[in-house]
């Protein structure tokens, strides 16, 4: 079987289906195309799935992408962006007494060089780049695509530990794994690739005057979980209503927003005197971006939103679906609807049921930047403390 049948449905996604498209230049288009074409050609299977997602990110829209790790073997090595920085967070090999630790380069070349290599193969915002990026440091294809694999047998790195000690290691390319054993689809920046989030609340006591809700995710596939669990803890926020009330959603990938009202019904109700705080980070996304701008745009600045910028921006391409390449064993991920919750207007493909919802937002600036490395073992609890002690 060729990889040009691999090519019909990316195609058929950047010319006809996907409207995030619909302002790129035809001729960049065309060019990344042939390249694709070319390279599918030839059967060469990496150098096929790097042209595609050159391709997929022309739209400059992050829900748009051709997804790889199901496809490909990288080394044993999971890369994680926290802050401007990438770390090793865990390893299949010897070097795991290294982890955790900041990753200062690979094969001679400083990460920020390879960090700009790489943007025109990743899509969206410069923090879903981030996200999705680090995968780039451990897949030997892709380094060798972009000019800074310079050695036949095996790829270097350069670490810096939590006491500032730096290490050179080398491992070898032939020792690989399936990239999504270290790299799930919907990267969420924990240390363990295959988390194992605990349902769809977890409720906190913060002493007397806070309570703490941890969103992990909006993605239910039984439809009926994720409903009940929103449902105990919009009574729970209206059964405290006059505690100063912590929201994290940090990680949270997305999922169906509209699951979530009743919990943003109850927060809007019961936080109008005590105020509220949310927390964030670039592994916020989709779904959970919404969550947040509607609770800043019925909040206002009772809302405190705390971390970094999330993920994505107000204003995407989202819903759309998964298509599973055949040949290749790639997943391209596609879009058919406009969100746009920075000025609140609709067009044709937005569905009724989002359009109701949809409010003018403006922007979601960051009230108190504030995230953690791996160097960090605050747990939990004691940062929900803190935030209820110094904004409550």
């Amino acid at each position: 079987m060729s990889l040009s049948q691999d090519l019909e449905p990316i195609l058929d996604v950047v010319k006809r289906t996907d409207p995030s498209f619909a302002t790129v230049d035809p001729r960049k288009i065309d060019a990344n195309i042939e390249a694709a074409r070319k390279h599918a050609s030839q059967n060469a299977r990496e150098q096929f799935l790097l042209s595609a997602m050159r391709l997929l990110a022309l739209s400059g829209n992050g829900h748009t992408r051709l997804i790889p790790n199901d496809a490909i073997s990288v080394l044993p090595l999971r890369f994680v962006s926290f802050g401007r920085s990438v770390f090793l967070t865990k390893t299949f090999t010897p070097l795991a007494e290294l982890a955790p630790s900041k990753l200062l380069g690979v094969n001679g070349t400083p990460v920020e060089k390879i960090e700009r290599a790489a943007a025109s193969l990743l899509s969206g915002t410069p923090q879903r780049k981030r996200v999705i990026g680090p995968l780039i440091f451990a897949w030997p294809a892709a380094l060798a695509e972009l000019g800074f694999a310079p050695f036949d047998h095996e790829t270097q790195y350069h670490l810096q530990g939590a006491d500032g000690r730096r290490h050179s290691v080398s491992v070898a390319n032939g020792d690989t794994v399936l990239a999504s054993e270290m790299y799930p689809r919907n990267e969420h920046g924990k240390v363990d690739p295959l988390r194992n989030d605990k349902g769809f609340v977890e409720i906190h006591d913060c002493s007397e005057n806070g309570l703490a809700l941890k969103l992990p995710s909006f993605f239910d596939p039984s439809e009926s979980a994720l409903a009940e669990a929103i449902d105990k803890a919009a009574t729970q926020v209206r059964a405290r209503r006059d505690n100063f009330l912590v929201i994290d959603v940090r990680s949270n990938t997305g999922g169906d927003f509209l699951a979530t009202m009743p919990l943003i019904d109850a927060i809007t109700e019961s936080t109008q005197r005590c105020g509220c705080a949310v927390l964030v980070d670039k592994f916020t996304f989709s779904a959970a971006i919404v969550f947040v701008a509607i609770l800043r745009y019925r909040l206002g600045y009772k809302l405190t939103i705390v971390g970094e910028e999330m993920g994505d921006g107000l204003k995407f391409f989202a819903e759309g679906g998964l298509i599973e390449l055949p040949n290749s064993g790639a997943v391209v991920r596609y879009s058919t609807a406009l969100h746009d919750w920075e000025t609140g207007t609709t067009d044709q493909t937005t569905p009724s049921d989002i359009a109701r919802q949809l409010v003018p937002v403006h922007r979601l600036a960051i009230d108190r930047e504030w995230f953690s490395t791996p160097f960090d073992t605050t747990p939990e609890d004691t940062a929900y403390n803190r935030l209820v002690e110094e904004l409550a």
